[in-house]
C-alpha cells in the first residue's frame, strides 16, 4: 500500500493520503469503514493555508527552513 503522510510546516504528521483504488480495497475488507466527507474547505481555511505558505517561503528565503525540489511538490498534487 502506498500511503503518503501529510505534514504541517513543523513536520508533524496531520493526516494520511490513501489512493482511491486502495481505499476501495480497504472498504471491501473492512465493511465498517465510512465514506469520507467531501466538504469544500471554508474560505478562511484556504486563506490560512496561503498565509502558512507565505510564512514557509519567507523561512526558506531566510535560510531558516530547507526547501524541497518542485517535483516533490508536484507529486503531492
Amino acid at each position: 500500500m502506498k500511503l503518503q503522510v501529510i505534514q504541517d510546516s513543523k513536520g508533524k504528521a496531520t493526516g494520511v493520503f490513501i489512493p482511491h483504488s486502495e481505499w476501495k480495497v480497504l472498504k471491501k475488507r473492512h465493511k465498517d469503514l465510512e465514506e469520507p466527507e467531501n466538504d469544500e474547505p471554508a474560505k478562511e481555511e484556504v486563506w490560512d493555508g496561503i498565509r502558512e505558505a507565505f510564512k514557509e517561503m519567507k523561512l526558506i528565503k531566510d535560510g531558516k527552513l530547507k526547501g524541497r525540489p518542485i517535483y516533490e511538490l508536484l507529486d503531492e498534487l
